[in-house]
């Protein structure tokens, strides 16, 4: 054979390996492909073997061959949230004035029945009647003497420290003869949290002062948005009031009606993520009975959807008057005030002693 005939069947050869090379490659190609969309366990993978030769004598390289891209899926819908049923409940709420961890406080005396330093500067019943478009907020003095069950007489707010938020529940329940369906806790850091996670809140100030607590913060007539700090040293004040803890209570009052009216604005209660988003990051900040899990929490905020923020009603719980119990100063209750708040509670007719 003449050299020119050689390296013409040379270069002929390597045409052919080439051409031979391009179609191994697609059909490792699609092999691939192909494995990687089959599902299901019972499914046997696809091989080389699986597929047609190719039957041309002369191959050429093909155009190379991949997945198709994938069409992403539009996320599940939310689970609906339960409707919660129709009737009235009684929602303790309890500030707690732990610089610390209340939630840890309250873990601590749960398990060890050990009292420990922290009290109630907020206790307050959330009456929800059963339409929940309105309700009624029942504001109790810390400095009130009672009974605490199977302690003894002392300020109401020591029911925390010596028996944590369950014998704070049971305390409320002795005093006014009625049953507290959940309890809920703050302290200073997760109130701070939870407002500052809202974006801040509108606050009505009716008696302008300055605070005595940490940055000072100074409170005009009118609208002040305040965020978490400041709303803080909005519900601790005291000591800038001729009447004191009185106008404590009323401010403590107003904070929760406008952080009612931020909740419930644009609807935001009506749409079953946002709750659920809110209760998640509600989880950060409060401490809940055992028995009020964060499905029971979104159901309860899911039923407030209607709630009309100007039919918050409030009332302060009657006293007769300050004193001084062993060596402590106290307030006295007014045990026929108190007896009808109690009575108001239990029939259904709080609205009437606490319209707004």
């Amino acid at each position: 054979m003449s050299s020119a005939g050689g390296l013409a069947l040379a270069l002929h050869r390597r045409r052919w390996i080439a051409a031979l090379l391009a179609v191994a490659l697609a059909v490792v190609a699609v092999v691939a492909a192909i494995n990687l969309t089959r599902t299901g366990a019972d499914t046997p993978p696809v091989t080389a073997q699986d597929l047609p030769l190719p039957v041309s004598e002369s191959p050429t390289a093909t155009a190379d061959v991949g997945p198709s891209p994938a069409v992403p899926l539009p996320p599940p819908a939310p689970e609906p949230i339960p409707d919660l049923a129709a009737a009235a409940m009684n929602v303790l709420v309890i500030g707690s004035d732990s610089r610390a961890s209340a939630r840890e406080a309250a873990a601590f005396t749960a398990a060890t029945g050990e009292s420990i330093d922290h009290r109630a500067d907020t206790i307050m019943v959330a009456h929800i009647p059963a339409d929940r478009r309105s309700l009624s907020l029942v504001s109790i003095n810390r400095d009130l003497w009672v009974e605490i069950p199977d302690y003894g007489g002392a300020k109401i707010n020591a029911a925390l420290e010596v028996g944590g938020i369950d014998l704070t529940a049971r305390t409320v329940e002795s005093l006014l003869g009625i049953s507290i369906a959940h309890t809920v806790m703050l302290d200073f850091h997760g109130f701070r949290g939870l407002t500052d996670g809202l974006g801040g809140i509108d606050v009505p100030v009716a008696l302008p002062f300055q605070s005595t607590h940490d940055t000072g913060h100074v409170f005009t007539p009118g609208i002040n948005h305040l965020d978490g700090q400041a709303a803080l040293e909005f519900a601790r004040e005291r000591y800038a009031f001729v009447d004191g803890d009185f106008q404590r209570v009323r401010n403590q009052q107003v904070l929760v009606r406008a952080i009612l009216a931020r909740l419930t604005a644009g609807g935001a209660l009506n749409d079953v993520t946002a709750v659920r988003s809110l209760v998640e990051f509600a989880g950060c900040c409060l401490t809940v009975d055992k028995g009020f899990d964060p499905l029971q929490v979104a159901v309860l905020a899911y039923s407030l959807r209607n709630l009309d923020v100007n039919a918050i009603g409030t009332i302060t719980l009657p006293t007769a008057g300050d004193g001084f119990v062993a060596g402590q100063s106290v307030l006295f209750p007014d045990y026929g005030g108190v007896a009808a708040v109690g009575a108001a509670l239990r029939d259904g007719r709080i609205a009437e002693l606490t319209a707004p």
